[in-house]
């Protein structure tokens, strides 16, 4: 049963890993106007919040095997404060920071709790989300058994690339905002 619970941990952390950088770049995708004119853009709003949905779905599940999981001795209080975790102490500490990022940008775009935040606070909290996926990756690097095959450290840098593409577009201006 223990190798179920660690292969559960294992794709668990994989899929919100990917959906993570989705959310990510097609956030930023979405907020640079780079939208296009034949979709409209509640489509693509709500597409980006569903997937930062399943993103923090799957982040949740990742923790709830890792906890499961006998064999890596991991207790439920070094999944929630950073630092505790006897086994690869800093990796789990990335992910514990991701993962708490990953749940306060996604719990305060729940619409009853952002109608509570000004729009300034509520930007302020969402841009966390770019160091959640940087910390996301690098805890994937860090604590991944996959993290010495070259499959995942390709897998990894087309995500990297998936998530900066946008970022740049974003950042350096190169994509003009279209009318709606």
């Amino acid at each position: 049963m223990t190798s179920l619970w660690w292969y559960l941990a294992r794709s668990s952390g994989i899929v919100a890993t990917v959906l993570i950088a989705a959310t990510l770049g097609w956030g930023l995708i979405f907020s640079a106007r780079g939208t296009g004119r034949r979709l409209r853009p509640a489509w693509w709003l709500d597409l980006h919040n569903w997937l930062g949905g399943l993103a923090l779905a799957f982040t949740m599940v990742h923790v709830v095997t890792v906890v499961a999981d006998s064999d890596l001795g991991i207790r439920l209080v070094d999944v929630i404060v950073p630092g505790t975790a006897s086994y690869r102490t800093m990796a789990m500490a990335l992910g514990v920071v991701a993962f708490e990022l990953v749940a306060l940008v996604t719990l305060t775009s729940w619409r009853p709790l952002k109608a509570r935040l000004t729009l300034r606070v509520w930007h302020a909290i969402h841009l966390a989300s770019v160091p959640a996926a940087v910390l996301t990756g690098l805890h994937a690097y860090q604590a991944g058994t996959d993290a010495t095959r070259a499959a995942f450290k390709l897998g990894l840098a087309v995500l990297a690339g998936a998530a900066v593409y946008p970022a740049a577009l974003r950042v350096l201006g190169l994509r003009r905002s279209r009318p709606a």
